[in-house]
């Protein structure tokens, strides 16, 4: 669990410096765990301005048909 942590935090990193992303890893982090199911691309989805505001979100999200 501790390698996994690790790595993540260096891809988080990475992406971040890649993207010129001015948010703490932490908020990035949360902004990613939200939006596992999400088809947005990583950049528009770190890109957006307001994540408290429940109403900006997309519902573009995946929908399992199992039945």
């Amino acid at each position: 669990q501790i390698n996994v942590a690790i790595v993540t935090y260096c891809l988080v990193s990475i992406i971040a410096k890649d993207l010129k992303i001015n948010r703490s890893t932490y908020e990035i982090l949360q902004i990613l765990s939200a939006s596992l199911l999400d088809k947005t691309s990583i950049n528009e989805l770190l890109m957006k301005s307001d994540y408290n505001n429940i109403n900006e979100h997309n519902t573009n999200q995946l929908v399992f048909n199992l039945f």
